[in-house]
């Protein structure tokens, strides 16, 4: 049996020139691309109620929230040409508070994230909770709150960034819970988030 193929390894520079002209959407590692998978109909439903949240409460505040299609700077600044480290992701709803601060002049990689929340879906759920959340801590030190929601259940897990740097961590469930975001002055209540989803019974009941 013939051994698998390496998978092609590519710059910062050269995943940023195949992103910009690509109509689909890649998210980079370490000098590997990835392919983002499609979401499903509960997942985009989800999304689209929390950015509704979030726009209605930002209003007239420095704050601003932007959904999919904006990247995230998770890494140190790549040197030019065959720079491999780092992380570019694309959260579900990214708020940014401020001046917006740009990776470089095409203004679609964001560097200074106030609060990210991600949807979780069965195939990214460990990646979220586990090497994309510890990479989004380290090298965006003005992040203040990463919120992770379930499609299959009413429930948001919160981590808040502490004065000392370290994470707090709550979960919310039930759609009588509400989730208060001081970082950008908002809160989700979760019979907002999870309008129009339907969930299946569980096994335990």
């Amino acid at each position: 049996m013939g051994m698998p193929k390496p998978r092609p390894m590519y710059s910062v520079d050269e995943y940023l020139a195949i992103e910009r002209a690509s109509e689909e959407r890649h998210e980079y590692l370490d000098g590997q691309i990835y392919a983002m998978a499609g979401e499903s109909e509960e997942h985009g439903d989800i999304t689209v109620n929390i950015a509704a949240t979030f726009h209605g409460q930002l209003k007239g505040t420095p704050c601003r929230a932007r959904l999919k299609d904006t990247k995230v700077r998770s890494g140190p600044i790549p040197q030019s040409g065959r720079s491999m480290s780092g992380m570019y992701s694309y959260p579900d709803v990214v708020v940014i508070c401020g001046e917006r601060e740009f990776h470089d002049a095409h203004t679609d990689v964001i560097l200074n994230p106030t609060a990210i929340v991600e949807v979780l879906s069965p195939s990214t759920e460990a990646f979220d909770r586990g090497e994309k959340f510890n990479r989004l801590g380290t090298w965006n030190p003005i992040l203040k709150d990463y919120l992770l929601v379930l499609q299959d259940r009413p429930q948001v897990d919160h981590y808040s960034r502490q004065a000392d740097g370290g994470w707090s961590f709550h979960r919310y469930s039930g759609l009588e819970a509400s989730v208060a975001i001081p970082s950008i002055g908002c809160t989700l209540k979760l019979a907002d988030v999870y309008d129009r989803i339907v969930f299946l019974p569980s096994s335990d009941s």
